[in-house]
């Protein structure tokens, strides 16, 4: 019985067993990542109106005004491979799954409250949960893209059923910047308020609504960042099947994983504190 209690003091170990351990541990806890995915989703959508239906209008609100802006000539969205509205929604689709996630995750420990006090659990299980909320929101966002790619009469490339594995570093990227940005939020409770501007700032810098630069100062700055590769990658699949550019995906796929193993082990290193702040 005593092997199965959770003593956050034991990942206060060095060396390189304590990683099967902590995987170990995720494994062990994954009914309580689910039940706090369940809590946390019909708390979110209680006594609202549309529900879960806001996953929807956001991006059809941001697209179609871009659309407008566009058509307006307020800005230049240059030409996409395909009509625009397939375009954007399915790169804003992507886009939302890391910067919900990452608000959502940068929240989670906080919200949390009392139970992150008075009940002794791993707290990446709040993180992993809170991601979890943005992933089944994109799920929803799928049969909005189902429904665009079938009013323009496109069939998606038959490589859409790689963007499972295609996303898993985009995740890792989320969740590993999320472990880090949680503990942040413990200590300044103002770290949400600038993710949420962090991620709408990026939004802008990222090839999401208009297409990858060719020359310029933004094409040098999607080189060096990791979001870009990840987004324009997972979006050529589904419109090509196949990356324009494998080896920054690769790349940016590296950095994801660096960054997840780097925050994860920070987080556990600091864990046994969190409830002393919160």
């Amino acid at each position: 019985m005593a092997s199965n209690l959770y003593i956050p003091n034991k990942h206060l170990k060095l060396g390189i067993k304590i990683w099967p351990e902590m995987f170990q541990e995720l494994i062990r806890n994954r009914g309580l990542i689910w039940r706090l995915f369940v809590r946390d989703f019909l708390a979110r959508y209680k006594q609202t109106v549309l529900g879960i239906t806001w996953a929807v209008i956001m991006p059809l609100l941001m697209v179609g005004t871009f659309i407008f802006l566009n058509r307006s000539g307020v800005i230049n969205i240059g030409k996409t491979d395909v009509p625009y509205p397939i375009f954007a929604l399915l790169g804003l689709s992507i886009w939302q799954l890391f910067a919900t996630g990452l608000t959502t995750c940068t929240n989670s420990i906080l919200q949390g409250g009392n139970m992150v006090v008075k009940i002794n659990f791993p707290k990446e299980s709040l993180v992993i949960a809170a991601l979890a909320q943005s992933i089944f929101e994109f799920l929803v966002r799928i049969g909005l893209l189902v429904v665009i790619f079938a009013i323009y009469k496109i069939i998606p490339s038959w490589a859409t059923l790689l963007l499972p594995l295609a996303f898993i570093p985009l995740i890792l990227l989320t969740l590993g910047l999320g472990l880090f940005f949680a503990l942040l939020n413990v200590l300044m409770r103002d770290i949400g308020n600038i993710v949420t501007l962090m991620t709408t700032f990026l939004l802008f810098l990222t090839p999401v609504l208009y297409p990858p630069p060719s020359s310029g100062f933004f094409a040098t700055l999607n080189i060096y960042n990791p979001l870009s590769a990840l987004v324009t990658g997972s979006r050529d699949l589904v419109i090509f099947g196949y990356m324009k550019e494998p080896l920054q995906f690769l790349v940016a796929s590296l950095i994801s994983l660096i960054i997840f193993l780097i925050s994860w082990r920070f987080f556990h290193i600091v864990e046994a504190r969190i409830a002393e702040r919160v």
